[in-house]
Parts: structure tokens; sequence; C-alpha cells
């Protein structure tokens, strides 16, 4: 059986990507990989396994063109509305909560930020299918 273990992304600035997920997330450097060219960084939350892999190629002169393929990733959080205040306060640009209904029930309350190279990250009330 498979186990997922992490996803990556490419950044363009390492030190404002480091400073975002630490900010936002809470995330810390599991893992620093340095070669000639590039590096891989392994950023984990305590409570969880999974890692979010910064790639950095240094000799990049622009910012990543994300296309019209990237979704997003999701993360839970015990006080969505809690969240969305400290994001404000931290300056780190959240969108809109919303509520997200199906057959007229709340499905998840949510809200989305972009990270410095414009991934988008869901931030959802933990509950229901996202407990």
């Amino acid at each position: 059986m498979a186990k997922p273990v992490h996803s990556m992304i490419r950044v363009f600035d390492e030190a404002k990507a480091l400073d975002f997920y630490k900010r936002a997330f809470g995330l810390e450097i599991a893992d620093n990989l340095r070669f000639g060219d590039f590096a891989l960084i392994y950023l984990r939350h305590p409570s969880s396994p999974f890692e979010v892999e910064l790639t950095v190629n240094f000799d990049r002169k622009e910012p990543y063109a994300l296309g019209d393929g990237y979704g997003h990733l999701a993360v839970v959080v015990d006080d969505v509305d809690a969240e969305h205040a400290r994001f404000e306060k931290e300056k780190l640009s959240p969108g809109p909560l919303r509520d997200f209904k199906h057959d007229g029930k709340t499905l998840a309350r949510f809200f989305f930020v972009s990270d410095p190279d414009g991934y988008k990250i869901e931030v959802i009330q933990r509950g229901g299918r996202f407990g």
C-alpha cells in the first residue's frame, strides 16, 4: 500500500518561502540537502509526517510560471475564523472565508492563501470529512 510522504513545489526565493511556511503553518525544516546548483528543503509540522518539499534552483533568474494545471495544497485547523484573523494580522493576505455547501449543508468552511510564489493553500476548518 502506498503512503503519501511529500509534495514538491519549486520556489524562487528560499528565504521568503521559508518565512511564509513557518509563519503561516508552523512548518519547520526537517532536512536541507544542498547540491551544487539546487537545494531540496523538506518542511514538516510536528503533528504530521507529511512534508512539503521546496526545490530551489540557484541559477533561476525569474519566478516560476505556475500555468493552469496546479490546484492547491490543503491543511486543517481547529478554528478557521481565528486562523483567518491571525493570517490578516501577520499580513499574509488570506482570501475571504467561504462556506462550501452540498445539499444545503456546510461541507467545508475555508479560505485560501497564496505563498510568495503564488501556490494556493486551502485552510479548512477541522471536522466532518476533514477531521
